[in-house]
């Protein structure tokens, strides 16, 4: 057994574990793995382990144990602020990790830990955190919970290899328009809604008319500067100044014969950037099109009257939304139109520099999407100019509205007494296609869109890409917090594609048949929130009136997150805002069969989400939810962007 320091009298304390009827002895490392702060030394006997340490430190302690039972453990805990009390759990067998197996006989571990309560020690900064478990074979008492039988906690039999999709069926799940009541009334109201049409002279099918008749300019910080502002100048001469709009009309109204033409024009009105901005992207498209004679002759001058008509279609100033309003903004997907197109041909001012009051502000101006030799650049562009071929050949008819909304008083949740709502789980379809009449989720970036301008292309930009109206929200929409959502109504999808990421490719023009609601809005309601409850959430609405939430992997691609978890917390907030979740994988099968064993497990014992909350954080929570039910363990991940509202109060 190793000897302790002198030094760790003072700090020895007894932490009464589950019943242990073997000895273990462990070392432990506390603090940066590379630059080890203390050694610990475990004894693990007659149900009683004595630790002792020297300079336990650190906010985030990784911990691995070596034990002479072929067991290594992992994970990471916060820094407690005073004395208390955590509960953490945790293991995996060296054999499954491509380990030597024990020579010692058998070890425990049939996919269940020992729930340990560790004391921490006096110092506020010091605190232990290890995992501890018995190197016997697991008694069948120990496993019982709630008078659970042994077998079932280990969950229901495995799934068939071939399974597609597992929990209730998608037919028991709601959709809309079959459930919830009509859309609230479409009214201009200040400080609420901004209403960019004639909601008088709505009919079906007909195009709204723009309100008022006439532009009026707006000019200031709580407003969308437009390019054709009279206040929108450009230097001419030594002291010379003219409306940049002026300038725009004359270099759109060129004729374009190539690609050099395009980034001629766009690079008359933004002088500034021609020695940066790189228009590789777009000359590779323009040249490899198979429809080249249709883009320059027909497409393109299309786009510039599209994008000339803005001033007599958005007469309205647009209202910015910024952090910690609660307001929305209603336009016809015409109005969008014009917005993109004049995106497309980079003349909104203001938006090219990172230093300029719109520096919280995403991307809106496209000259991200033409620059580099990026191969998916290319799909891109075939993907956004199929949506300019399908507006300005027919003109869409239909409204779009951008809700921001700010959640102020999120629920107790250590007290919530709610149940998890029906899960239906697959590794097949995509929630566009397979979620139609849900809501519709994307967690991704706090700037909505992600790299939607530039090179990404992972779940939120392949999403903005096939419904193109949604990139019109980087306009005005200042970058979300993480009390925050922003709810796009409305938007149509106008692509098809095939692959992700760099596999991505556009795959033709999409039908979208989604009816539409009263007032020309679609059923089909596709939020963007970074928070999963502030996103699913209706206050005042009937739970039999809200549709399932249709959703995937939230951070899990760049961000590094991991799937089992943020499953488990969009299963949470779906429950407590009284919506059955439908969870797409994407694929993956084996993350299909973990999340459907965790919803097993928590449904069967009737654990509410209070229950979760009670004892402590997620991180420390779900180690023990995954290993008793036989899923997968927590991976190490790098952190992302996403904070977590429901276990922020």
């Amino acid at each position: 057994m190793l000897s302790p320091s002198a030094s760790e009298s003072d700090s020895s304390h007894n932490i009464p574990l589950q019943s242990l009827d073997t000895e273990t002895q462990a070392l432990i490392w506390v603090g940066d793995p590379e630059e080890t702060s203390a050694v610990c030394a475990m004894d693990l006997k007659e149900s009683q382990a004595s630790i002792s340490a020297d300079s336990l430190q650190g906010d985030k302690i990784v911990s691995q144990v070596a034990t002479e039972h072929g067991m290594v453990l992992e994970a990471t805990t916060d820094a407690p602020g005073k004395d208390g009390e955590k509960m953490v759990t945790g293991c995996s067998r060296q054999e499954e990790m491509g380990g030597p197996s024990s020579s010692k006989g058998p070890v425990l571990f049939m996919h269940f830990a020992v729930v340990v309560t560790i004391h921490f020690l006096c110092s506020v900064k010091s605190c232990f955190c290890c995992y501890c478990i018995s190197a016997q074979a697991c008694p069948e008492k120990q496993l019982q919970d709630r008078d659970v039988p042994c077998e079932k906690q280990r969950g229901d039999s495995p799934p068939p290899s071939d399974a597609r999709w597992l929990g209730s069926p998608m037919s028991e799940l709601k959709r809309m328009p079959q459930c919830g009541g009509p859309l609230p009334p479409l009214k201009d109201l200040p400080d609420q809604h901004t209403v960019l049409i004639r909601t008088d002279l709505l009919q079906a099918g007909k195009l709204p008319v723009p309100y008022p008749s006439k532009f009026r300019d707006t000019w200031d910080e709580v407003h969308v500067k437009m390019p054709f502002s009279e206040s929108n100048l450009f230097p001419v001469g030594n002291q010379e100044v003219q409306e940049r709009w002026t300038l725009i009309q004359k270099a759109l109204a060129r004729q374009f014969c190539n690609s050099q033409d395009v980034k001629n024009a766009i690079l008359k009105y933004n002088a500034a950037h021609a020695k940066r901005w790189d228009f590789t992207a777009l000359h590779l498209y323009c040249n490899k099109s198979d429809a080249m004679e249709h883009l320059f002759q027909s497409l393109l001058p299309d786009m510039v009257q599209l994008a000339l008509r803005a001033p007599e279609l958005c007469t309205k100033p647009i209202p910015l939304l910024k952090e910690g309003m609660n307001h929305s903004i209603t336009m016809s997907q015409e109005q969008i139109a014009s917005l993109l197109a004049n995106a497309f041909f980079c003349t909104f001012p203001r938006r090219n520099s990172r230093k300029t009051e719109y520096s919280n502000y995403p991307d809106i101006n496209l000259c991200r999407l033409f620059e580099g030799s990026y191969p998916k650049k290319i799909e891109k562009l075939k993907t956004l100019l199929c949506y300019f071929r399908s507006v300005t050949a027919q003109k869409p008819t239909g409204l779009v509205t951008f809700t921001r909304k700010c959640l102020d008083h999120p629920p107790s949740w250590k007290n919530s007494q709610t149940l998890l709502t029906k899960l239906h789980v697959t590794c097949e379809g995509t929630i566009e296609d397979s979620g139609h009449g849900m809501l519709q989720v994307d967690f991704a970036n706090r700037f909505v869109g992600g790299g939607v301008t530039g090179s990404g292309l992972v779940q939120e930009e392949i999403r903005f890409l096939i419904n193109p109206e949604l990139i019109i929200s980087r306009l005005f929409t200042e970058a979300l917090e993480h009390n925050e959502v922003l709810i796009i109504t409305g938007a149509e999808q106008y692509s098809t594609y095939t692959g992700y990421a760099d596999s991505y490719l556009w795959n033709g023009k999409h039908q979208d048949k989604t009816p539409r609601y009263l007032l020309n809005r679609h059923f089909n309601p596709p939020p963007f929130p970074p928070q999963a409850y502030c996103g699913f959430s209706r206050p005042g609405v009937r739970g039999q009136d809200l549709s399932a939430v249709a959703t995937g992997n939230w951070g899990c691609g760049v961000f590094g997150g991991d799937a089992r978890l943020k499953a488990l917390l969009q299963m949470l907030a779906a429950a407590e805002a009284g919506r059955d979740v439908a969870y797409f994988t994407f694929g993956d099968r084996a993350l299909m069969t973990d999340i459907h064993t965790m919803h097993s497990f928590l449904t069967e014992r009737n654990i509410s989400v209070g229950e979760k909350q009670a004892h402590t954080h997620t991180h420390r929570f779900l180690p023990s939810l995954f290993y008793i039910s036989s899923c997968h363990p927590l991976k190490p991940h790098r952190a992302s962007n996403h904070k977590i509202l429901m276990y922020s109060g």
